[in-house]
Formats: structure tokens, sequence, C-alpha cells
């Protein structure tokens, strides 16, 4: 049974096992009445082109897109990272967003980062 068990693992593909990335700072600020300036850090255990941090975008709080930061290549060597995203629209009276971030082949993580907007 345990080599079963053993086999059934072994064909699993790496990235099912793989970690999500993790967004650890995110600066905003604001560029204009309605926009802002997105900096956000990020961990990401990068193997290659197979498997990255390929993305990160900002919501409002009803989960809505207002902004999107494509990740064109890994960061391997570079990690963590930080990438900036400007002139992001924010509606009137809006005070918190969240950030997510993305990966390839995962998509978008579940979980997201609040950011109260200054």
């Amino acid at each position: 049974m345990n080599k079963i068990f053993a086999l059934i693992l072994a064909m699993i593909p790496s990235f099912a096992l793989a970690e999500e990335p993790v967004i650890e700072n995110v600066m905003a600020v604001g560029t204009g009445t309605d926009t802002y300036r997105f900096s956000v850090t990020i961990r990401h255990p990068d193997t290659g082109w197979d498997h990255y941090a390929d993305g990160w975008r900002v919501l409002d709080m009803n989960g809505n897109e207002l902004g999107v930061r494509v990740l064109f290549h890994p960061h391997v060597n570079e990690q963590p990272f930080t990438r900036s995203l400007d002139e992001v629209k924010i509606p009137a009276g809006t005070t918190q967003v969240q950030i997510q971030a993305r990966d390839l082949p995962g998509g978008w993580n579940d979980g997201t980062t609040i950011v109260n907007l200054p």
C-alpha cells in the first residue's frame, strides 16, 4: 500500500504542491485627484518559466479590478522583488483596496492583502 501511495505522489506535477506568491509590502501614493501609484513587494520561489509570480492586481473591496501589473519574466535570483503600477484610478470615497497576487501555473491567489489608502 505504501508503494502505491508513493507512486501516486510521484505522478502529481510539482506545481500542484508549489507555494503561492506572498505579498510582503504595499505602498500606495496618491498621484492625482483620483489616481494612485502602487508599489508591491512579492516573495515567491520562482523556478523558471514554468513556475513564477506573473502578476498582481488592485481590487476594490467588492472584488472589482481597478488595475493589473503583469510580470513578464521569472525573478529566480531577485527575491523578494518590488514592482509598481502608476495611474490606478480609484473611485471617490474609497478608503481601502485589496491587492491580489498571481503565479503561473496556479493563477490568482485565494487571499488578498487589504491596503488603507492615504
